[in-house]
């Protein structure tokens, strides 16, 4: 069965579009409580600081209450977050409202089961059959309740602070961290202070519409202004949902998910402490493939998407794995991308070591890397037209093993994704527009 409403991350859209609807997410509601809840359990909704999270946390809260769920609302919290309180607050599933690092015309909702978990995509198809079926309004007698658990989110907080090593704080660092005016606007800069660090919040001001907007990891311009402008020793910046890490050194460079993934594997390497492969996707740089085997360290690569990571780290026994874009899974300190964590263990390292994170990071190269998005009128696997697959050998003859060419459908929109890794970053562009060209011509 294919799903009709359910992406990769739940369910997202365009505010007021189908199915990002209110009449839509009471629909939802029942349907997720009849497959995940049917005999009554409780459900912990937490959001983002989208304006429209407050009409769509109403909509559900009904939905959940009329079909005989008990709802905690904890209110704005990265997603994580939510995984983590769904798990504490022994809640049958979990549901996040946001459409993390969109603007605010977009909204989404997720879910968790019971640990903290993506729902399998069969629980997905299983909600998609009952949508066809209208809301269920129990009896008064069987009605949930509905509780705010705002204050709960000091637990998070504390959860947080716990993975960082015994006996390691962050007093004597200054930071600059970038909440992107979303779900981590409070706990993130509460919880950098509670451990010591001297912080300086920018995009923590959420008005309902400014989430993502210029701001976070998606837009981390300011960020790299104001670290080196205040002499800041690190800057950290999350997604709307805080799920997403980049950070800045102190010279004000950006320091991506693959970077990252660098700094950490390798510290674990050195402590002896890192399980299994270290996991990337098929857009991973090449230069931190090459950096973790000079270490030793095992490296594969999953499809784009942080659940196929996810599943690949489960198979091969692996703990640390994620995305350019920062989505990073340290499984042997949580179930989700938690950014928050994340950085946590990067400030760890640099305390543990006395090192910048311009030193940390200066043992990897990156390889350029130029992406080009080529629409077409229809979607097509290019791996299947030969006049392609001639150009991507030609291509590759080339690069002589020192790039990568990676071509793949975009699972969104009518588009073809274009990428090639090389050394020299006009050529690379030459090589890439040659090929893009090509897919454009096969297209037609």
């Amino acid at each position: 069965m294919s799903r009709r409403y359910f992406g990769t991350d739940g369910v997202r859209g365009r505010v007021g579009e189908h199915p990002m609807t209110v009449d839509f997410a009471l629909r939802l509601a029942s349907a997720a409580a009849r497959v995940l809840a049917p005999n009554g359990g409780k459900v912990l909704i937490g959001k983002d600081t989208r304006l429209s999270g407050y009409m769509f946390e109403s909509a559900l809260e009904a939905g959940f209450v009329a079909a005989g769920v008990d709802v905690l609302l904890i209110g704005p919290l990265p997603t994580p977050g939510i995984a983590y309180m769904t798990r504490h607050f022994r809640c049958d599933f979990g549901v996040v409202i946001s459409a993390s690092h969109n603007l605010y015309d977009d909204n989404g909702i997720k879910f968790f089961d019971s640990s903290g978990a993506k729902l399998s995509d069969e629980l997905e198809e299983r909600i998609e059959a009952e949508l066809d079926q209208p809301p269920v309004t129990v009896t008064s007698r069987s009605l949930g309740r509905a509780t705010r658990v705002d204050k709960a989110r000091v637990e998070y907080q504390s959860f947080c602070a716990s993975t960082l090593p015994p006996g390691v704080d962050l007093s004597g660092l200054k930071i600059v961290i970038d909440c992107a005016n979303g779900a981590a606007y409070k706990v993130g800069p509460r919880l950098l202070a509670d451990l010591g660090a001297e912080i300086v919040p920018i995009g923590s001001s959420p008005n309902g519409r400014n989430i993502n907007d210029g701001c976070g990891s998606t837009a981390p311009d300011l960020l790299q202004l104001t670290v080196p402008g205040v002499r800041a020793n690190v800057g950290i910046a999350l997604d709307g949902d805080g799920d997403r890490l980049v950070m800045v050194d102190h010279l004000g460079r950006l320091v991506d998910g693959d970077q990252l993934l660098y700094v950490m594997a390798l510290a674990r390497k050195q402590a002896g402490t890192l399980q299994g492969p270290v996991v990337g996707t098929v857009m991973s740089n090449l230069g931190l493939e090459l950096a973790l085997r000079q270490h030793g360290i095992e490296f594969r690569r999953a499809p784009v998407g942080d659940r196929y990571v996810l599943g690949m780290l489960r198979e091969c026994g692996g703990v640390l794995g994620g995305e350019t874009s920062g989505h990073i899974l340290c499984l042997d300190k949580t179930t989700t991308g938690d950014a928050l964590v994340n950085a946590l263990q990067v400030l760890a390292i640099m305390k543990q070591t006395g090192r910048s994170l311009a030193e940390l990071t200066a043992g990897m190269h990156k390889y350029p890397q130029v992406l080009l998005n080529v629409k077409v009128a229809r979607r097509f696997d290019p791996k299947t037209v030969p006049a392609v697959q001639e150009a991507v050998e030609r291509i590759e003859k080339r690069l002589a093993g020192e790039g990568r060419v990676v071509l793949r459908a975009s699972g969104t929109e009518p588009v073809i994704r274009v990428m090639v890794e090389g050394r020299e970053e006009a050529a690379t562009r030459a090589l890439a527009t040659e090929l893009a060209d090509v897919v454009r011509a096969a297209a037609v």
